[in-house]
């Protein structure tokens, strides 16, 4: 057995192999990035081999180029949870690659899932709409911003209305400067595009949405629809790579960071920061939407107790955390929402 270490930059990669013993067989500098042939031909030879490259932006590429070789399996390393590489005195490239090489010989790779190309599209696809949403959404904020600076107030969703816009074109129109004005007509065109993207890019999630048994599953629970079952199913699935409900609920930044030092009492601190945004943002937002739809649910009464407890911000999230270990099971079972 074979072991490479592939250290990649933005237009080169650098690779090492090394035995199961630990020991430099061979290594490869200035691999050049973009022809898939370089790279293979760098580790042709070495059979069987399990390779191994940090989390960066060129990671898919090599997935993907060594994902057509035989005899060579693939493990993606959490960059930042690398600290022995973080933490070496000597950092070059060749250094950097022999030491994942021989981390991966003993084992000490903190590896994270490599998602596969399709999975990786519908990653894309709802993460898209998120982004275009906040753009929007920072328009808004804008003209909102050249409104109050000609002394005129009105909240952004109502702003956001047809009376609000009535409001804006035939009485605060006039109290704009003419530089305002053209900013604010810029503004309302790029909202109209973004909305016009929005409705194509809701269309494609609705039938992915349709054509996905899981998403179908995470949508019998209340407040969860085409779009946040699908960032679901694009960020947590296959929901064999979490063992337990904990490990899901970790990865979605859900369960608080603890200081337990042996002097007191154990500490809870803030929620952590490494965490999948993505799952972590769908899960805190259903909450207000499950309490619209069912507030009598088991979650429901969960929430109300602990905003009783614990206030709006900290309950919300306990709920997300209580809804995030259900819907492990959800995916593990099979079974429908039971709340």
């Amino acid at each position: 057995m074979f072991y490479a270490g592939i250290d990649a930059h933005k237009n080169y990669l650098t690779i090492a192999i090394v035995d199961n013993q630990g020991t430099l067989i061979t290594e490869q500098d200035r691999v050049p990035v973009g022809d898939g042939e370089p790279l293979v031909a760098a580790l042709e030879g070495y059979r069987p081999m399990e390779a191994v490259v940090e989390t960066c932006p060129f990671w898919p590429w090599i997935h993907d180029v060594i994902g057509e070789a035989t005899e060579i399996g693939f493990h993606l390393a959490h960059a930042s949870k690398l600290e022995a590489i973080a933490k070496a005195e000597t950092k070059t490239d060749s250094v950097d690659a022999e030491l994942l090489a021989r981390m991966l010989v003993t084992g000490l790779i903190p590896e994270v899932y490599p998602k596969p190309p399709e999975q990786r599209d519908l990653c894309r696809l709802v993460r898209h709409r998120k982004i275009l949403v906040r753009e929007r959404t920072s328009l808004w904020n804008r003209i909102q911003g050249y409104l109050q600076q000609q002394g005129l107030r009105i909240g952004r969703e109502k702003l956001q209305t047809q009376k609000g816009l009535g409001w804006l074109r035939e009485e605060a129109w006039p109290w704009l400067s003419p530089e305002q004005r053209a900013l604010v007509k810029g503004h309302w065109e790029l909202i109209d595009r973004i909305n016009e993207q929005l409705t194509e890019l809701d269309g494609r999630i609705q039938e992915e949405a349709t054509e996905r048994p899981e998403a179908q599953l995470l949508q019998t629970v209340p407040g969860i629809g085409p779009y946040r079952s699908l960032v679901l199913v694009a960020e947590v699935t296959p929901i064999e790579r979490f063992e337990a409900p904990a490990n899901l609920v970790s990865f979605a930044g859900l369960a608080p960071t603890i200081d337990d030092s042996g002097v007191g009492e154990p500490r809870h601190g803030p929620i952590p920061k490494g965490a999948n945004r993505w799952v972590r943002s769908v899960l805190v937002s259903t909450i207000p939407s499950h309490m619209r739809a069912t507030p009598e649910s088991t979650l429901g009464e969960f929430y109300r107790r602990k905003q009783e407890q614990l206030g709006m911000p900290t309950a919300r999230v306990a709920a997300a955390r209580k809804l995030c270990r259900a819907i492990h099971a959800m995916l593990s079972t099979g079974e429908v929402w039971r709340g």
